[in-house]
């Protein structure tokens, strides 16, 4: 078996394993998986859980005919929710987290932030965070894989480094295996082009909307991203072991780029400078020799209007020495330049975090 390392993951659980009966929870698949994540973070590691299943946990308790229209599955999600989220704290012996995302909260800049600095929090007092869609109110978001993508954008806005996708299946075969005997493996894929999307048949199971399709998109996004992604089978609890391991027990798609350069490219590239901070000698040097986060303590100078989210251009003797995304808003930093952290709330009323830009969301340059 090919051997993989990590350090933080997004591990992807679908309604196949989460509710294999298609009408309430079970932990008959649940249990080598959070046995997987218990023993991780006995070794120092960082796991977040993108688990579906809400409205396959509630289709019991909400009467329809035929096919549940999209209110019915709003009210099953809500009820499903809490069953889910029950279930998973019962076979864990620490914080368990919920967090409810569209994919609006994904794109909008200030709400990606948020979620960054939650998730961030999270694991740092050493919570499980437990992500899934908000599907008691999204209409979009019930379609076909729509959690198989929105595990790659945990990934994404978590910075992991692997996303690990739990399916039904072994991983990825050469034919399907369900109606061809002689499918094989493919344990290692270097490049997702257009070969590879055709060996994805449609939809999986009848419990969950995501099949191997989706999962291949989710692959992409991250390993174009400088993200390892494992698609491995959720059913069998030999999988768990071999990941303990350090091996990939299913198919392993290798990142196209570094995690770090692809993180770097994405601040130095693609983010637009909506404004400028001018810093001290001090917090030029923190930021330059020990690789520090911006206080407020090192800020002289605030030009341009930006808000919580958006990216600025970090200036020392007039010259753009760093990029990164800020937490406070132009107006909220003109209050509050050249003061210790601690005075943040009592002079703005509020407090996002003693950093104005984090080291995770900057750049040098």
């Amino acid at each position: 078996m090919l051997k993989v390392n990590w350090k933080r993951a997004v591990i992807k659980v679908g309604s196949s394993l989460i509710a294999p009966n298609n009408n309430q929870c079970s932990q008959e698949y649940l249990r080598p998986i959070a046995r997987f994540i218990s023993d991780s973070r006995k070794q120092g590691k960082e796991v977040i859980l993108v688990s579906s299943g809400s409205v396959a946990a509630g289709k019991g308790k909400i009467a329809f005919k035929h096919h549940p229209s999209i209110v019915e599955k709003q009210a099953m999600a809500a009820i499903g929710q809490t069953q889910m989220m029950a279930n998973w704290a019962s076979l864990f012996d620490f914080d368990c987290a919920q967090i409810l995302l569209t994919s609006d909260d994904l794109h909008n800049r200030t709400r990606y932030v948020n979620i960054k600095n939650t998730l961030r929090e999270l694991l740092k007092n050493n919570a499980l965070p437990i992500v899934n869609e908000n599907d008691t109110v999204a209409i979009n978001e019930l379609k076909v894989g729509d959690n198989d993508n929105l595990a790659a954008y945990t990934a994404l806005v978590s910075e992991a480094d692997t996303l690990i996708i739990c399916s039904d299946i072994n991983g990825l075969y050469d034919a399907d295996p369900r109606h061809n005997s002689t499918a094989k493996l493919i344990p290692e894929v270097n490049i997702i082009d257009d070969s590879i999307y055709q060996l994805a048949g449609g939809a999986g199971s009848d419990v969950g909307t995501g099949g191997m399709h989706t999962k291949l998109q989710a692959a992409q996004k991250c390993v174009d991203s400088g993200i390892q992604t494992l698609i491995v089978n959720g059913r069998d609890p030999v999988v768990f072991d071999e990941l303990a391991k350090g091996h990939s027990p299913g198919t392993l798609f290798k990142p196209n780029k570094s995690l770090d350069n692809a993180r770097d490219n994405w601040l130095r590239h693609t983010l637009k400078v909506k404004g400028s901070i001018e810093i001290d000698q001090g917090a030029q040097q923190a930021l330059l020799e020990k690789g520090a986060s911006l206080l407020p303590s090192g800020i002289i100078g605030v030009s341009g209007r930006f808000l919580s989210g958006e990216a600025v251009n970090i200036i020392y003797k007039d010259n753009a020495i760093a990029k990164g995304i800020v937490l406070y808003s132009s107006t909220d930093l003109t209050s509050i330049k050249g003061l210790n952290s601690q005075k943040i709330e009592a002079t703005i009323g509020y407090s996002l975090g003693e950093t104005v830009i984090h080291r995770n969301d900057l750049v040098l340059l």
